[in-house]
C-alpha cells in the first residue's frame, strides 16, 4: 500500500497494492493491521454504505456534530471528484478542502478522518461508491454545508449545474455551519 499525503496532513490517499494478469486483478481493499501500520490511523469501522449515482450528481457536503464520523472512501465503477473540508474550529487547516479525483481505474481510497465535511461530484456517466464509517449515522446530528460557498471556493469541476437532492439545496453557507471543536 502506498500513503500519499495531501495538503491537509490528517487526510491521505491510499494505493493499493494491485495484481494483475491477462485473467484480471486482485487487491486487498482493506486490511486493519496494515491499514494501521501504513497511516497510524487506528480506525474502527461499524457501517459499509454503497450509493450509485448518474452523471452531474452532486452530494454533500455532509458531515455530523456528534457521531463525528471517519470515512474510508472509494470508487468500484466511474469516476468522482472527492471533496474533504475541515469543519475543526481549533484545527490549523479549518476551513480549507483537499479535492481528490477517485475511480474503478486508478483504485484510490481516501481516508478522510472524523471532524470533516465531505461530499462528490459525479464525473462519469454513472459511479459506484463504497464507503466504511467509524461510527453510525445519526440523522439529528447531520449537516450540510452548501456546495457552492463562495467563502470555501471548492473546485468542483463540473461542466454543468449540479444535480442536488432536496437536502443538499438547503446546505448552509460555511459561516453558519456549526464547526466541530
Amino acid at each position: 500500500m502506498n500513503i500519499i499525503p495531501t495538503k491537509i496532513p490528517d487526510v491521505l490517499i491510499i494505493e493499493p497494492k494491485v495484481f494483475g494478469d491477462s485473467r484480471g486483478f486482485f487487491f486487498e481493499a482493506f486490511n486493519a493491521r496494515d491499514f494501521k501500520q501504513h497511516t497510524g490511523v487506528d480506525a474502527h469501522f461499524v457501517q459499509d454504505n454503497h450509493s450509485r449515482s448518474v452523471k452531474g450528481v452532486l452530494r454533500g457536503l455532509h458531515y455530523q456534530v456528534e457521531n463525528t464520523q471517519g470515512k474510508l472512501v472509494r470508487v468500484v465503477q466511474g469516476e468522482i471528484r472527492d471533496i474533504a473540508v475541515d469543519v475543526r474550529k481549533r484545527s490549523p487547516t479549518f476551513g480549507q478542502w483537499v479535492a481528490v479525483d477517485l475511480s474503478a481505474d486508478n483504485r484510490r481510497q481516501l481516508w478522510i478522518p472524523p471532524g470533516f465535511a465531505h461530499g462528490f461530484a459525479v464525473m462519469s456517466e454513472s459511479a459506484e461508491f463504497l464507503y466504511k464509517t467509524t461510527d453510525y449515522y445519526n440523522p439529528s446530528a447531520d449537516r450540510c454545508i452548501r456546495w457552492d460557498d463562495p467563502e470555501l471556493a471548492i473546485d468542483w469541476q463540473l461542466d454543468a449545474p449540479p444535480l442536488l437532492s432536496e437536502k443538499d439545496k438547503l446546505g448552509v453557507p460555511f459561516s453558519k455551519a456549526q464547526a466541530l471543536p
